[in-house]
């Protein structure tokens, strides 16, 4: 018998596969595999998603506006230019479906989000990296990869997985190298994390310039993952047109009022920034005591090379044994490395030993 057909390219993606989240015949789970936050959500968030059971046959507000509304208010722009989603994941497809197509070439950096190939190749366009220098984004190299086919260039910045970012002033001169028809996509997901003086998430560029969107996500220093909330930024026009192809009800009751009340508690996202950055900092001294290499990371993660210790993926699993779950980097052409999130100080301390134990 015959059977429907995909459309040609479908087939050719590999689908995403997140960090692992479970280890047989272990009494407890260090979850670092998925760059979750630390400390998980607010309290205050937690108790406006749990207000809601009462609510769950009511459909969602569709425009997401006291979200909206509130993101508008933070960043003093119009809230006609802001477009919530189903986490940023949902944005970055829906801006390829938007302004990608058959034919058509869909620019990132050589070690950038797997996601961004994915949604390329979903709306039939060809994924096109530019290589990397000292595992970060090379401007030159970037705007050399762009030819009259390209349509979009997904910049990570900071980049997941290596942790490193593209200044300011780079940024800047990246987008001033770019045609005009060329969608810049600065994906800042890990932006609340950074203290660098010269990072920009990339709004005053929004603003500035018609041809640049910025994703943000309340996913990783906010902990709401699992209710998958993302939003941009965007000029009106790009805005209007991501309304036009989102779903009417693409972001549930329960994520708009745990967002909402997240975005409040500003002293709680400021405690879980500074553990970040003094854990991180911890960590990184006592990975370095132990010979490994580790990349400078500005995010809630490290990117550690274990060549010196053999296989990574070796040591990937030694560590799973016990029940510690970090994230294998093979899929991103850094075989030699794990990604390792930077959870609570206690689970931190897990690690260390551990990796002590499997040097010995």
């Amino acid at each position: 018998m015959s059977a429907p057909l995909p459309r040609p390219g479908i087939l050719d993606i590999a689908p995403y596969v997140g960090g692992e989240a479970q280890a047989e015949g272990v009494s407890r789970l260090i979850r670092l595999a998925s760059n979750e936050g630390a400390l998980g959500p607010s309290p205050r968030a937690a108790a406006a998603y749990g207000a809601l059971a009462d609510q769950l046959h009511r459909y969602p507000d569709g425009g997401s506006t006291a979200l909206t509304a509130a993101l508008a208010r933070r960043l003093a722009v119009d809230p006609g230019q802001i477009v919530c989603g189903a986490g940023s994941d949902e944005l970055l497809a829906l801006i390829a479906r938007s302004y990608a197509g058959p034919g058509d070439e869909v620019l990132y950096s050589a070690h950038g989000f797997l996601m961004y190939p994915i949604a390329a190749r979903a709306v039939g366009a060809t994924p096109v990296t530019a290589p990397e220098t000292n595992l970060t984004a090379d401007v030159d190299a970037l705007l050399a990869a762009v030819t009259p086919r390209t349509r979009i260039l997904f910049l990570a910045n900071p980049n997941n997985p290596t942790g490193s970012y593209l200044p300011a002033a780079e940024l800047r001169r990246l987008h001033a190298g770019l045609p005009g028809h060329v969608l810049l996509v600065i994906d800042a997901a890990y932006a609340e994390f950074v203290t660098a003086e010269d990072y920009t998430a990339g709004a005053d560029l929004v603003q500035a310039a018609g041809n640049v969107v910025m994703t943000r996500t309340f996913s990783k220093i906010y902990a709401l993952a699992a209710l998958r909330l993302g939003w941009c930024l965007a000029p009106p026009a790009v805005a209007d047109v991501l309304h036009r192809v989102r779903g009417p009800f693409n972001v549930s009751t329960a994520a708009q009022a745990a967002g909402l009340a997240a975005l409040a508690d500003e002293a709680f996202m400021e405690s879980a920034r500074r553990h970040n950055q003094e854990c991180r900092e911890w960590f990184v001294g006592r990975l370095q005591d132990l010979g490994l290499s580790v990349f400078p990371s500005v995010g809630n993660f490290v990117l550690v090379d274990f060549s010196p210790w053999g296989e990574a993926e070796a040591t990937r699993l030694a560590l799973k044994a016990q029940g510690i779950l970090v994230r294998q980097m093979g899929v991103y052409r850094l075989p030699h490395c794990l990604r390792i999130t930077i959870g609570r100080r206690d689970e931190m301390e897990d690690v260390v030993a551990a990796l002590a134990g499997i040097r010995r």
